[in-house]
Formats: structure tokens, C-alpha cells, sequence
């Protein structure tokens, strides 16, 4: 599918929010993707989040991967997901006036995963529920023994895929995060938390499982 790719920068809290769009035309949805942690070298060209964005923009959602902050041109600073659920609020608000109130679906990998679980919750305070959200390696609980996650609760029909072999976020953190609601987890067994040669697996399982 060709797609129109350009990037923006959309105003937020702390300043501009860089943000790559792609837009398939005629949009169903509009579907905000979050890349894994900045102050570990994340960033919007990341490869889980650039998949499950171009899985979705296959499926006729407009694609907006952001920068958090303070990483590549968006401002500001690293603020442990408060702030950067502020400005992914800013950015959906900024994509229902450039594309329309359409549906909104999240997707997320690794910290941009937790971020999506709150900016969620942002949304449902403000009366507009999320279509779906696709979570990809969630950042949940203890990590390395040095940052903890209270991850938020998603809807039941969710799409959680973690890696078997996961060495930064255990599976069993995500497990105990998705049992106390009965969210099933997707295991791509062997994969790491960077899903090295299984990105392929990640597009299908999101091909076969989306359904508004």
C-alpha cells in the first residue's frame, strides 16, 4: 500500500512534539503509536513501533508515531510518562483536527506501551473511549530491578504480544499486570525484547486479530 509519510511538529505541554504521519488516505481511524524508552534509545523510526504503525496504517488507520520528549526535535525533557501522556493527548487532539473525530486505536512497545495503558485513561476521562490498543513488550512492574511500572488497565479485547525470552521485561511482570482483568498475553516464544527477526510475526498476529 502506498502510503503519504511527512512529519510534523505539533505543539504540546513542554513544546514541539516531532511526529511522523502516515496516512493511507480515506482514513478509518486514527491510530497513535509510542516507541520504547528515550533514555535507552528510543525513538519513532524504532522497529516494533514502525511495524505495528504500518500494520494499522494496512488497515486504513492514519499512523502518528511522536518522539517523546527530549528526543530528536520534540522539547523537553524525560518525565517518567506523566508528562509524555500530556503530550500524546496533545497529539490525538491535534490528529481529530486535522483528520476528523474518526475511532482511536493505541499501540505502544516496551515504555511507550506503559504511556499508552495511562494515555488511555486520559481519553476515558475525557468521554472518548479507545477503539483498541495493540501492546507490544509492556513495560510492567519490576524492570532490571531499577525502574518500576504501575502499568493501567486496558480493555479486554486488547492485543498483548511479549517475547518468551524477554531478558528486560520478564513475562512473568506481564503476566501478573493482564491476570487480576483475564487479558490474555500473546507469547512469541524465543523472542527477545527487541523482537529480532520476528517483527514479521508481530504484523500478522496484528493483521489477524484487529477488529474494531
Amino acid at each position: 500500500m502506498k502510503t503519504n509519510a511527512e512529519t510534523v511538529h505539533i505543539s504540546g505541554p513542554a513544546g514541539p512534539i516531532e511526529t511522523i504521519i502516515e496516512n493511507p488516505g480515506n482514513p478509518v481511524g486514527i491510530a497513535l503509536v509510542c516507541h520504547p524508552h528515550p533514555l535507552f534509545g528510543g525513538s519513532n523510526t524504532n522497529k516494533v513501533t514502525q511495524t505495528v504503525a504500518r500494520a494499522l496504517v494496512r488497515l486504513n488507520y492514519v499512523a502518528l508515531r511522536p518522539n517523546f520528549r527530549g528526543v530528536g526535535q520534540s522539547a523537553g525533557s524525560h518525565d517518567d510518562g506523566r508528562g509524555e501522556c500530556d503530550d500524546m493527548l496533545a497529539v490525538l487532539a491535534d490528529a481529530r483536527h486535522r483528520f476528523g473525530d474518526l475511532p482511536v486505536a493505541l499501540g505502544g512497545f516496551s515504555f511507550g506501551a506503559y504511556v499508552q495503558t495511562h494515555v488511555a485513561k486520559g481519553l476515558a476521562d475525557e468521554g472518548r473511549a479507545v477503539e483498541r490498543m495493540v501492546l507490544v513488550g509492556t513495560a510492567a512492574g519490576d524492570v532490571k530491578g531499577i525502574r518500576r511500572y504501575t502499568t493501567g488497565t486496558v480493555g479486554e479485547d486488547t492485543i498483548v504480544i511479549h517475547g518468551g525470552a524477554d531478558e528486560t521485561v520478564p513475562l512473568a511482570n506481564v503476566l501478573a499486570w493482564a491476570e487480576p482483568f483475564d487479558l490474555p498475553v500473546i507469547v512469541i516464544p524465543g523472542a527477545d525484547h527487541f523482537f529480532h527477526r520476528r517483527l514479521h510475526i508481530i504484523n500478522d498476529i496484528v493483521t489477524r486479530a484487529w477488529r474494531p
